[in-house]
């Protein structure tokens, strides 16, 4: 089975997956939180078997424990926040 991934932060996120943007992978950013369960079945419907959400997103998602923690073809990562220094 091919592995496709995507990463998922807040638009307003200016710190989360930054290197995996410029290196030209599927990151994802949604302007409203409360969207996060469409845009993760969204990637799940177009084939993304590993989903990367940042500490943020997933706050906002009930999907996660409902849906996908019981599917093992679906992979859900809660990335850690970054801590300032």
């Amino acid at each position: 089975m091919l592995m496709r991934i995507s990463w998922l932060k807040a638009k307003n996120d200016s710190r989360s997956f930054k290197l995996q943007k410029n290196l030209g992978f599927d990151v994802y950013e949604i302007e409203d939180l409360e969207n996060t369960d469409s845009k993760l079945n969204e990637l799940v419907n177009n084939k993304y078997n590993t989903i990367i959400l940042s500490n943020e997103v997933a706050s906002f998602s009930s999907d996660i424990i409902k849906k996908y923690a019981k599917d093992d073809n679906i992979n859900i990562i809660i990335a850690p926040s970054k801590k300032e220094y």
